[in-house]
């Protein structure tokens, strides 16, 4: 039996979040597979059936995310699933939107679910790792992954779970490599990636536009800190935002429910000039 997790945070309010792309992709598995039904238990919610011939069981663990190891590692003592039966579904920040990579062990670079299973259950088993951008300020971060898509990232992210769950039972049988490329292939056949010859995002450096291809629109004199957070495309319009506004600065802090920005390393106070 093969042990499939979609990492995320329970309820409504957290479900359209950048963090909850894990369990987004194993619904999308469900659906798409006739797997299920859900229901609870493992401190979490699990749903059983098959995928490409393989036994599988689905597993969204109801923990929060900081305590996701706890349902992980109920659920494989209960079947006796080995860790490289296990795969988990997760969001990663340092990889840009739409790119997927299958890797086995390795640390949890700052990822809270991935350390917690690890704590829990050792570190050897497979991570399917989604990729969501990174907002560029470290600082960012945490309320970054916990907002949700932006209303243009979003019909990458339904492609994206489509063509996962088209190829999970590739994953299923470990064949990691074919499902890389098969991703891949298919969200460029839906016209979300451009590749060059070498099969390489041409958008995947740090300079590249939003996620649709257009160039990123560009402010003349805005504190270093601030280009970057604008320059993201997963943050909404920034028609609005003029250099020298301190105070439209202050509402886009304020519609992050980011507290304390007048103290942020972010902040300019030389933009309180007028």
């Amino acid at each position: 039996m093969r042990l499939l997790v979609g990492l995320g945070n329970p309820g409504p309010r957290y479900a359209g979040n950048r963090h909850n792309i894990g369990f987004m992709i194993v619904d999308a598995i469900a659906r798409r597979h006739g797997v299920g039904p859900w229901r609870r238990r493992f401190q979490g919610y699990i749903a059983e059936g098959q995928i490409g011939g393989e036994r599988v069981l689905l597993l969204k663990p109801d923990t929060y995310m900081n305590e996701s190891g706890r349902a992980v590692a109920a659920a494989a003592q209960f079947y006796k699933i080995n860790l490289d039966n296990i795969i988990v579904f997760h969001d990663e920040i340092e990889l840009p939107p739409g790119k997927v990579r299958v890797k086995i062990g390795g640390g949890a670079a700052g990822h809270n679910g991935i350390r917690s299973i690890d704590e829990c259950i050792g570190n050897n088993y497979r991570r399917v790792r989604i990729g969501v951008d990174h907002p560029r300020v470290r600082e960012l971060v945490e309320y970054y992954v916990l907002q949700d898509f932006a209303k243009a990232e979003r019909p990458l992210v339904e492609a994206l779970c489509e063509v996962v769950a088209d190829n999970a039972d590739l994953i299923a049988k470990g064949q990691d490599s074919s499902f890389q490329n098969k991703v891949l292939l298919a969200l460029q056949a839906k016209g979300f990636l451009e590749l060059d010859k070498q099969g390489r995002d041409t958008k995947a450096g740090k300079e590249r536009g939003d996620i649709t291809g257009r160039p990123r629109k560009r402010r003349r004199n805005l504190p270093r800190g601030i280009q970057a957070w604008l320059d993201h495309p997963g943050w909404q319009s920034t028609d609005e935002l003029l250099p020298g506004r301190a105070e439209l600065y202050e509402s886009r802090y304020d519609r992050l429910g980011i507290p304390g920005y007048e103290n942020s390393p972010l902040f300019d106070r030389r933009t309180r000039s007028e």
